[in-house]
């Protein structure tokens, strides 16, 4: 009794060893350190990271039940890699729960965060100028961040943010595609003018299709890049 006492009342470690190793793995990934499809040397990462094999097989099986790596018997474990029917099935259900948020997060919207809003798309705006694909991708992942916690549904957020983390996998390679960036930029401009004007079903509509435009411009963009193969 004494020692579930104290089991209970004990200080608990802050960052499991595991864990960090999880959250670096994760940004290698999405960095594309570790690109789509690439075995991963468990041996060589260890030793990079300074630490046993253990902790490390333990962060890949927390990968493996997110979906960002996969684990193969006798052959080891790979970064995942996403088909065209995981694109065609992901980003229909991505432009249905993104157009509920905007809808809710206009409806909820006060005029400080509308200027929240206004600061990251002016970002957007410089980036796009600036043909920086890069950061404004950056700041895209931000402003649909923003409107998802505007919405201020967490299960609608959880369930949005479980599913971003596959398409961080892509790294808005979309929008390399010729006239996709400013394509991009003017629907973001349509999303804040649903905002202002306190529209949440266009708000709604206006980002269900802007998602599936970003489909359709990852599908031209890869049919022309394997072309060139």
């Amino acid at each position: 009794m004494q020692l579930g006492f104290r089991l209970m009342n004990s200080p608990i470690a802050t960052t499991v060893l595991y864990q960090e190793v999880v959250e670096r793995l994760r940004q290698r990934i999405y960095n594309y350190d570790l690109k789509p499809g690439e075995w991963i040397d468990e041996q060589a990462l260890a030793e990079s990271f300074g630490i046993s094999r253990t902790p490390l097989r333990e962060a890949l099986k927390v990968l493996n039940s997110e979906g960002l790596v996969v684990l193969r018997p006798r052959r080891g474990c790979f970064v995942a890699e996403l088909t065209e029917q995981d694109l065609d099935e992901i980003f229909p259900v991505m432009a249905l729960l993104e157009g509920r948020c905007a809808y809710d997060a206009v409806r909820k919207a006060k005029p400080k965060d509308i200027k929240r809003l206004k600061e990251i798309h002016s970002r957007l705006e410089k980036f796009a100028a600036a043909r920086d694909v890069d950061r404004f991708y950056e700041q895209n992942y931000i402003f649909h961040e923003a409107v998802r916690k505007l919405a201020g549904n967490l299960w609608l957020q959880k369930t949005v943010g479980d599913l971003r983390k596959f398409l961080k996998l892509l790294r808005g390679r979309q929008l390399k595609m010729p006239g996709r960036l400013e394509a991009s930029l003017k629907e973001h401009r349509l999303i804040m003018a649903a905002f202002q004007n306190q529209n949440p079903s266009a708000a709604e509509k206006i980002m269900h299709d802007h998602l599936m435009a970003q489909r359709v411009a990852l599908a031209i963009y890869d049919a022309e890049e394997k072309q060139k193969e």
